[in-house]
């Protein structure tokens, strides 16, 4: 859509008539991302209430589509990056944030780890390194004083405050740890979500389901990533008066990865009443299940 045109439209919606404000407003929709600036630009230089709120619903109308746009070609694509799935659920919250912004982070506590491992280390001892940059001298943690807010999904709040759930800090180790060449991936356990070191290495988008398991051991990233054992996990799920499924000891893929996170979201709207929020959280869920069918 041309610049002239754009801004044509944009001095129309502050008009009385319903019926012009929604022909204005349906061919604004039409627009790319791209036309978000000059949306902005109008929203700061107009002080009426009105005129403001609904540039606010067309550029929230206008990002959202283009996250599910975002999001339907991840899914399509197998989900093949972990950290890209996290970066779009951030930037249906942060819809400025690009994937850069998240990279950056991450590289930054990868060269930290990259720094105090070598080959000749065994893979519990590369697990400890892990542990120590990563929860000892960069504080990663849970969130315990607000463990239902919605910024424990975001990946980006969880790299800045250094505060998250078990999904977003198992993201977060699970990504570093495969730029490292370390074959540690998610485990959808529930109540929980932790890590599986494996035996050998294979992306998490293609897990093959098998009667042996390869799993060395696993990783509980809220624990300060206390290593457990397969009786551990046997224990908890007693304890938690779960029946035993093999998808609580195996990898699990990255789309599911991403699922629980969504998952998690909801729950965390809910608790806080959003409920335009849980609309949208389910429309992006519906894209992982619409997948799922073929």
């Amino acid at each position: 859509m041309e610049n002239d045109r754009i801004k044509a439209l944009i001095t129309l919606l502050d008009d009385p008539s319903d019926e012009i404000f929604q022909s204005v407003e349906d061919e604004l929709l039409k627009a790319d991302v791209e036309v978000v600036p000059e949306l902005e630009k109008a929203w700061e230089d107009h002080a009426d209430g009105l005129f403001q709120e609904r540039i606010e619903n067309i550029i929230h109308s206008i990002q959202f589509r283009d996250v599910k746009k975002r999001f339907k070609a991840w899914v399509t694509f197998n989900g093949d990056d972990l950290l890209t799935g996290a970066w779009l659920v951030s930037k249906y919250q942060y819809p400025e944030l690009t994937f850069d912004d998240v990279d950056e982070s991450i590289n930054k506590l990868r060269k930290d780890i990259w720094l105090e491992l070598n080959e000749h280390l065994t893979a519990l001892e590369k697990v400890r390194i892990i542990n120590h940059i990563l929860f000892d001298v960069h504080g990663f943690s849970r969130n315990n004083s607000n463990f239902l807010a919605p910024q424990n999904s975001f990946i980006c709040d969880v790299l800045d405050t250094r505060k998250g759930n078990p999904i977003s800090l198992s993201i977060i180790y699970s990504v570093i740890a495969n730029r490292l060449g370390l074959p540690i991936y998610g485990v959808n356990l529930p109540k929980n979500f932790i890590l599986a070191f494996m035996d050998e290495p294979g992306p998490a988008s293609g897990i093959l389901v098998r009667e042996e398991s390869s799993v060395l051991f696993y990783i509980n990233p809220i624990n300060k990533g206390a290593v457990l054992g397969r009786k551990e996990i046997e224990h908890f799920i007693k304890q938690q008066k779960l029946e035993p499924r093999y998808a609580y000891y195996e990898p699990c893929s990255n789309i599911e990865t991403i699922r629980r996170v969504l998952n998690n979201l909801m729950v965390a709207y809910e608790h806080a009443g959003q409920l335009v929020k849980i609309e949208e959280i389910r429309e992006l869920l519906a894209i992982i299940d619409e997948d799922s069918m073929f």
